[in-house]
């Protein structure tokens, strides 16, 4: 178990050793065969089953699966640790499903409770970035029944008028679902008007797990796995990219786990238009699964090196910084993490209500370089398709 900030840094020392394959293979040597065949395949590139992942989740230890992830990670990315400078737009946490799991929405029964931003106050956020080198706009929230598809896509329209540079992501699956059904369209007809709007990306929130058994518990209103899966190949299909997340750390187990990435990789076989694959750690703060405990450190860094390394076909990994503190958002960066997300330039609210571990979820460009540079990473900052815009590891960087 890591408990304590210094354990953090060894475990980052000691994988950022473990980079070549003999030196893995060499550890290799101390564990079964069955993990040393897992281990083989995957250090000559080669795709593991569900059965091996599962394998991996339940009897590979922290270091091995560290190394392993540590090696694909490297061979991908080198010590390329990418972020990109972005800020969130937030419409309103009032929200018509009651997802057990979730700290911040409000009813819209109780909408008394919560905020709901007008189309000029989402511009004003807009606005207030004007001569700052932001490149992405994230919009997510609720979903509210009076801010239908056509609200939204005359909020992108004006987005793109105002900042054509922009880039836009926004809106979840669950989002999305409502609109289009509310609307009468297609999720076709939904995800071509939205894109000639504005709308560029889709973030990767509320896949949650796909399980029915598991999700028909903790988010039985909203759309299921299938209706998730289809929408963003729908995107895809209009050569839109879109990210993908899991909820992990309540009340599924490893299988669960495994199906739900094999489905993601599944699709992104088939339409190569996932940039990143985001694993989301449940908090239980605030919601009405707060008797459910929350994963430990150990058991953080276990699932982004089995996601690292199963996910073969995602070019990257992302860790939410706010949601897991900066320490162990570092940690990640030694169990395949190659992304940090972005500076979250604004007070946004989400992290902080959802029991995130930063209460003050922004850092300036300087403080995440200075955070990756301190792990003896190399900080790229990108743009949302992962076009290198500048490489600050050879540089001081300014904080304007």
């Amino acid at each position: 178990m890591l408990r304590h900030p210094a354990e953090h840094f060894f475990w980052i020392h000691y994988l950022c050793t473990m980079s070549t394959k003999n030196q893995v293979q060499t550890l290799m040597g101390r564990y079964t065969d069955e993990l040393k065949a897992i281990g083989e395949k995957v250090l000559e590139g080669r795709r593991i089953s569900e059965t091996e992942g599962l394998i991996l989740f339940e009897k590979g230890s922290l270091s091995l699966l560290g190394a392993l992830a540590n090696f694909v990670r490297e061979k991908l990315h080198g010590d390329k640790t990418y972020f990109n400078r972005n800020f969130h737009i937030e419409p309103t946490n009032v929200c018509v499903f009651a997802c057990n799991f979730c700290s911040y929405s409000r009813l819209y029964a109780h909408r008394d409770e919560g905020w709901e931003l007008t189309m000029q106050q989402m511009l004003d956020v807009v606005k207030g970035y004007d001569g700052q080198p932001v490149t992405e706009v994230h919009i997510v929230g609720g979903v509210h029944p009076k801010m239908n598809i056509h609200f939204f896509a005359e909020l992108l329209q004006k987005i793109k008028l105002h900042r054509p540079d922009l880039h836009i992501k926004g809106f979840t699956a669950v989002e999305l679902d409502y609109m289009f059904r509310k609307a009468k369209l297609t999720t076709e007809e939904g995800m071509k008007l939205l894109h000639a709007a504005g709308l560029d990306s889709l973030p990767g929130g509320g896949a949650e797990i796909f399980a029915p058994e598991i999700r028909n518990q903790i988010s039985a209103d909203k759309v299921d796995g299938d209706g998730w899966l289809n929408i963003h190949a729908t995107a895809h299909r209009l050569g839109m990219h879109s990210n993908a997340t899991m909820l992990y750390g309540h009340i599924e187990n490893y299988a669960h786990r495994i199906n739900h990435m094999s489905r993601l990789r599944d699709l992104q076989d088939e339409t190569k238009g996932f940039n990143t694959f985001i694993p989301l750690k449940f908090r239980n703060k605030q919601n009405e699964m707060s008797h459910v405990p929350e994963s430990s450190i150990a058991e953080d860094m276990k699932m982004y090196a089995v996601a690292r390394i199963f996910m073969d076909n995602f070019p990257h990994l992302k860790a939410y910084w706010p949601m897991l503190g900066r320490q162990n958002a570092q940690l990640t960066l030694s169990f395949g993490v190659n992304d940090m997300d972005g500076t979250i330039d604004d007070s946004t609210k989400i992290y902080s209500m959802a029991g995130s571990e930063e209460q003050n979820p922004s850092l300036t460009t300087e403080q995440l370089v200075t955070l990756i540079k301190q792990v003896h990473r190399k900080p790229v900052e990108r743009d949302t398709l992962y076009n290198v815009l500048r490489d600050y590891s050879t540089e001081e960087v300014s904080t304007h």
